[in-house]
């Protein structure tokens, strides 16, 4: 499933705008931690300093999601150190360090177009604010349209947004982290809820040597007024990486020291104040917390192992061995019975990957379970809540499979011709899965599909929806999920090349793009006019670290959303402004010219914009009315390079800490800003008014009308704790509240209709005679819509007897969908049946080998059916199932296969010329399977292709050739080359050997190659013959013998070969030496071996081509038969033992390769003629034998090398 997206935790969000990274850290968690970068020290050329955000244990308070594609985001998410050089990714689960800042490396510096020591920034249009700097103008100067004015606090959509000129001041407090102005990254973690105790673990990242050189750890009991340097309390020489935080208690902190130094935990109880340090035997990379036991957690390490602790790091405890990175998760309360179960993904021996599960303290084989049968893809498990999802490709496609609450496992069913390429599971909320799919014919864009309760049948909410690569080449999709509005969600949409924001109010059943302000920031009238003009938003944050992309939302304030886009046809990167939604997406107002981000204050009733900018500031906008007017506040006397900021977790955030620099030489600047003094009061009921939430004046939304309570913008009371909606009251069903139910679309009418693909009556065939099923009206409710009565029952499926259906539609596959198995190992078969009636039909299965089984009926054999082949072939696999009201049957053709092991090509070492020479594919084993031989000659570029391992050729010229033999067996492929020496005239002689040579023969290939070596330098030796006129081959076998070829070679001067006459000189020096005991060698120091002569045979030129007259050949016999009678003289007179040339010639065509293999009758030569190529191997129309029988018997005194040889 490649790398799964997941919703962002509550309130998180990062944005690095300009070269500054801000944090919105405000109402919405328990706990607060950041890692910062310092901005000012790009000016200087200095390594650049981080920002991450690492929150505590996510709520749904305050929750803000965008979908990123790059891994699980969810509250059992393993989290892992940054590396301080990567790139930011999305924030992990509380108590978790997370990966890095954006920004290159020194390295990297310095790019075509962007000064030395900055970094490139996006080249965009320049507002008009930046064109008065441009000109001279302070930064900060007022933009235009901030005249102050007294309207009405509830400001009209068409009037300009105010700005007061007049500077106010914050109470703030400064305290700067003295002697650490050479770290250039700082964790951040604020406990919150009534706790004023902030840590700050400053480190100094080495970007050359990779590594952490320096660290310190500070903490405030004030709120962060002042801190405390603790590096004496946790070692002087003690280097830091990493802040961990229990989610579930806040005071319990866990500290990571380098690495590269030592690997050990320092752990305190006290909020910080006290530690105890642990040494560890393995290096953690990542930590998972359990979600309710708080001394529970899971810790990967750097050879992915798995340990467990139940004492909060303490002590731990080796689980599991070769786990997947971030593939394993505690079991979810209420749907795993076990709080202590674990959800991992692990490797077996044989390299595959299983999804299994077993207790934190007890993961033995014997315990463990397989709740999927068989193997899954790598990094595919997911555990999210109620599902678990898996991956498995067969057929060169990807299969999703699904397990709801905990069931067993079914096949996610999207729509027949999707195609899916590539997924990512974004949401599991509310009993639904929302996914982002990638079809076949799309590249940068993804289908979203929605999900009926069990997660198994998905229809399509939106097409074409825009994707990117994030910095760490992860897929982000532009979907942004409205915290607060259940089923609000916007998107940008690809249509025609231009990207568009469309938003959607019922979970992706309709979607609209979004009207555009009516007015500008300076009240000008805006023409834009629908669908041809449209108002688009950046609902991401960028890959590229210094272009924008934001978007805000709060649960406590549900009808506030503020964006970072453009007003036109299309989404684009220039003329970006910020726009401002008080009624939930409906009407947008203009707020800024530039980009700024906007933080909320007091559950959403004070919004809080500080400016992307790369100069250093000192001023921030409030708005108290939700963006209609902007008061300008001071927060430092000092302008400061602003890194990063961090607001008091809690539902009432009154207290923003802000990081940064004076100078990119100076310490850290911590700026506490309180907020307090800004209010006047608490807030009291009549401070309120009532707000109806709508979509264009429909008052139903997600078939409830909710009406929720707003601050009255003219009060500047605190409003303290959220109260969630003031009342709601279901609506009346109507069409509008159902979407189209699986395999049904929407037509032009409006009316779901059944694609072509579907066959609505196949959701009965897993339906007995007698029961009932569900039989779709084409449509389903909306997941979490709270309608009531009108079409409800209209629309609703019906429950349905299910019919008495004959056996329709039958398939048998193998659990992997392959055709192939392996001998002697289990083989699992799946029968599927598109209808009929189940529980009342008898199933027989006949395997092919002689063994048959029957099943009573088709949910006996759910799990698959398993059977062991003891033989290799290809078997025909029958099935039969039968009911009262007919039958159906299938067959499979299943080729069982044994593993290839050694490929050896027997073949002569020296033939003739224009004679027929065998060559044999010996393998091992012999009984492999269906196999393709590839037969390559020489320096010839095509093969020849065979499925027999044996065919005959000849050469017309004389030399040195190769020959290559590839043998083709399932993903197998082994291969081996032979030379073979082409003469016209030769002769060999079979040489033996004294028996103390047969003790210390292994036979096996190499030893015979090295004793041939010997072999022929002992007779170079004994008799003074060059070495180019001997080939000596050492046969297999015992007892030990050899083949002694005497070759016709022909100098590099071009002198003329030797004649039979020579050969016959050279022969007979051979022989008198042999006979004398002349030749032999040293096996080793004290053992000596004789060599002896056995056999002499001569293969002279013949001609046998049809053009010699009858008298020619009459006259050729005449002297072969006085050369025969010569030579029997010549042999009984000179007594040489072994040589009857004349003989052989006799029988030239019986001059064949006497080979120690022995063929099958069954597998003929096949003459080079009738060999087929590539193409003519696939025209070519095979016959339906099994050819998976062939096989080649060895004699039993050959080896598995087995070479044959000229014996003429």
């Amino acid at each position: 499933m490649g790398k799964v997206a997941g919703r962002s935790p509550a309130g998180w969000r990062a944005a690095l705008l300009a070269g500054t990274w801000l944090v919105h850290f405000l109402g919405a968690f328990g706990t607060g931690r950041a890692e910062l970068t310092c901005r000012a020290c790009l000016a200087a050329g200095k390594p650049p300093r981080g920002l991450l955000v690492v929150p505590a244990w996510p709520g749904r308070g305050g929750e803000e999601r965008r979908f990123p594609a790059a891994a699980k985001v969810t509250r059992e998410e393993p989290t892992g150190p940054p590396d301080p050089s990567a790139s930011p990714a999305r924030p992990g689960p509380a108590g978790a360090p997370l990966r890095g800042t954006a920004l290159a490396p020194p390295g990297r510096r310095g790019e075509e177009g962007s000064p030395a020591g900055r970094a490139p920034r996006r080249r965009r249009r320049r507002s008009p604010a930046a064109r008065r700097r441009a000109r001279g103008v302070p930064a900060e100067r007022d933009p235009p349209g901030r005249e102050a004015a007294a309207a009405s606090p509830e400001q009209p959509q068409g009037r300009a947004t105010r700005f007061r000129p007049e500077e106010l001041k914050l109470t703030s407090t400064a305290f700067a982290l003295a002697g650490d102005s050479a770290h250039n990254q700082a964790m951040v973690h604020w406990s919150g809820h009534n706790s004023s105790v902030i840590l700050i673990l400053t480190k100094l990242y080495d970007y050359n040597l990779g590594s952490i050189t320096e660290s310190s750890l500070w903490r405030s009991t004030d709120y962060g007024t002042t801190y405390e340097k603790l590096n004496d309390k946790v070692g002087l020489k003690t280097i830091l990486s990493y802040l961990y935080v229990c989610p579930t208690n806040k005071r319990k902190i866990m500290l990571l020291t380098d690495l590269e130094i030592e690997s050990s935990l320092l752990i305190s109880s006290d909020e910080g104040a006290t530690y105890q340090k642990y040494r560890l035997n393995f290096y953690i990379q990542s930590l998972l917390f359990h979600p309710k036991q708080e001394d529970w957690i899971l810790a990967y390490s750097q050879d992915q192992k798995l340990y467990s602790s139940v004492e909060f790091g303490r002590r731990w405890q080796l689980l599991q061995e070769g786990v997947a990175p971030n593939r394993f998760y505690w079991s979810v309360m209420g749907s795993s019975k076990e709080p202590d179960l674990v959800h991992l993904e692990a490797k077996t021996v044989d390299g595959h990957a299983q999804y299994i599960t077993c207790r934190m303290q007890n993961c033995t084989e014997a315990t463990r379970s397989k709740p999927f049968p068989g193997y899954i893809d790598p990094d595919s498990l997911i555990v999210q809540d109620d599902y678990v999802f898996v991956q498995l490709t067969s057929g060169g496609r990807p299969h999703y499979y699904v397990s709801y609450r905990r069931n067993a496992f079914a096949q996610m069913k999207l729509p027949k011709y999707s195609l899916p390429k590539d997924m990512h599971v974004i949401s599991t909320d509310e009993n639904q899965v929302f996914a982002a799919v990638q079809e076949w014919n799309q590249n940068d864009t993804y289908n979203l599909y929605i999900s009926d309760t069990r997660g198994v049948y998905f229809t399509l909410a939106l097409e074409n929806v825009k994707s990117s690569r994030g910095l760490e080449g992860n897929v982000m999709i532009d979907l942004y999920e409205v915290a607060g509005i259940k089923g609000m969600f916007l998107a940008n949409k690809k249509i025609d090349n231009q990207v568009k924001t469309f938003i959607t109010y019922n979970k992706g059943r309709d979607w609209r793009l979004l009207q555009a302000p009516d007015t500008d920031l300076r009240g000008n009238p805006v023409r834009c006019l629908l669908p041809y003009c449209s108002l688009h938003l950046h609902l991401k944050v960028s890959e590229n670290p210094y272009t924008s992309g934001n978007i805000a939302s709060r649960d406590t304030a549900p009808s506030i959303i503020v964006a970072s886009g453009n007003i036109g046809t299309e989404l684009s990167d220039s003329d970006i402004s910020m726009f401002v939604s008080s009624d939930a997406g409906n009407t947008w107002r203009q707020i800024f010219e530039e980009e700024h981000s906007v933080l909320y204050l007091d559950q959403g009733g004070v919004l809080v914009a500080m400016k992307h900018t790369s100069l250093p500031i000192r001023h921030l906008w409030l708005s108290f009315d939700e963006g209609r007017s902007w008061s300008k506040y001071s927060f430092t006397s000092i302008p400061l390079f602003v890194d990063g900021v961090l607001g008091e977790p809690g539902e009432e955030t009154l207290i923003m800490t802000v990081f940064g620099h004076v100078s990119h030489r100076s310490e850290w600047q911590l700026v506490k800003v309180d907020y307090k003094s800004i209010f006047d009061r608490r807030c009291a009921e009549e401070d309120y008014r009532p707000w109806q939430l709508h979509s264009q004046g429909d008052a139903c939304i997600m078939g409830a009308k909710r009406i929720y309570r707003k601050r009255k913008s003219e009060k500047k009371c605190m409003q303290g704790k959220y109260a969630g909606a003031m009342a709601s009251e279901p609506c009346v069903c109507t069409e509008a509240d159902f979407d189209c139910d699986y395999g049904y679309e929407r037509h032009t009418n409006g009316q779901c209709l059944p694609a072509f693909w579907y066959n609505p009556s196949s959701l009965s065939k897993d339906c007995s005679f007698g029961q009932s099923y569900l039989n779709s009206t084409g449509y389903r409710k909306v997941v979490s819509n709270n309608c009531t009565d009108g079409v409800r029952e209209q629309y609703t499926a019906k429950p349905q007897q299910c019919p008495g259906k004959a056996p329709r539609g039958l398939r048998i596959i193998t659990s992997d969908g392959k055709l192939t198995a392996d001998q002697g190992h289990n083989v699992t078969l799946m029968v599927q049946l598109e209808e009929g009636d189940v529980q009342r039909m008898i199933i027989q299965v006949d395997f092919g080998d002689g063994i048959a089984v029957s099943y009573a009926n088709l949910s006996s054999t759910e799990d698959g059916i398993k059977h062991v082949y003891q033989n290799v072939g290809i078997f025909r696999v029958t099935v039969q199932v039968e009911n009262s009201l007919g039958l159906d049957s299938t067959v499979l053709y299943l080729h069982v296969t044994c593993p290839l092991e050694h490929v050896h090509l027997s073949l002569p070492f020296v033939t003739t010329k224009n004679k027929e020479v065998n060559a044999t594919a010996v393998l091992w084993p012999s009984q492999v399977g269906t196999l393709t031989y590839i037969w390559w000659f020489g320096n010839n570029t095509e093969p020849l292709v065979t499925l027999e391992g044996s065919i005959t050729f000849t050469f017309s010229v004389e030399g040195m050739n190769t020959i290559t033999v590839q043998v083709s067996a399932g993903n197998t492929i082994l291969q081996d080359t032979k030379t073979i020496a082409v003469y016209e005239r030769f002769q060999s002689l079979r040489l033996s050997f004294s028996p103390n040579l047969d003790e210390y023969n292994p036979d096996i290939p190499e030893w015979r190659r090295d004793i041939s070596r010997v072999i022929k330098r002992a007779l170079v030796e004994a008799t003074s013959i060059s070495s180019r006129h001997i080939l000596v081959a050492v046969l297999p076998g015992l007892p030990t013998s050899a083949e002694l070829f005497i070759l016709p070679y022909q100098g590099a001067t071009g002198e003329n070969k030797r004649t039979a006459e020579d050969l016959e000189q050279i022969s007979e020096i051979l022989i008198h030496k042999l006979n004398q005991n002349l030749v032999q060698f040293e096996l080793k120091p004290g053992v000596r071996v004789l060599v002896h002569a056995a056999h002499l045979s001569a293969a002279p030129l013949v001609d046998l081509t049809p053009s010699h007259s009858g008298s020619a050949m009459l006259m050729l016999l005449s002297v072969v038969f006085v050369g025969l009678a010569v030579f029997v003289i010549y042999k009984f007179k000179r007594k040489i033992p072994g040589i009857n040339v004349y003989a052989q010639m006799q029988n030239e065509k019986d001059q064949e390769m006497v080979s120690p293999v022995s063929q099958r009758e069954s597998m003929p030569n096949v003459p080079q003629s009738e060999l087929m190529s590539l193409e003519q191997l696939v025209d070519e129309k095979l016959d339906t034998r099994p050819i998976g029988s062939i096989s080649i018997a060895a004699e039993t005194q050959s080896t598995k090398e087995i070479p044959t040889y000229v014996n003429v």
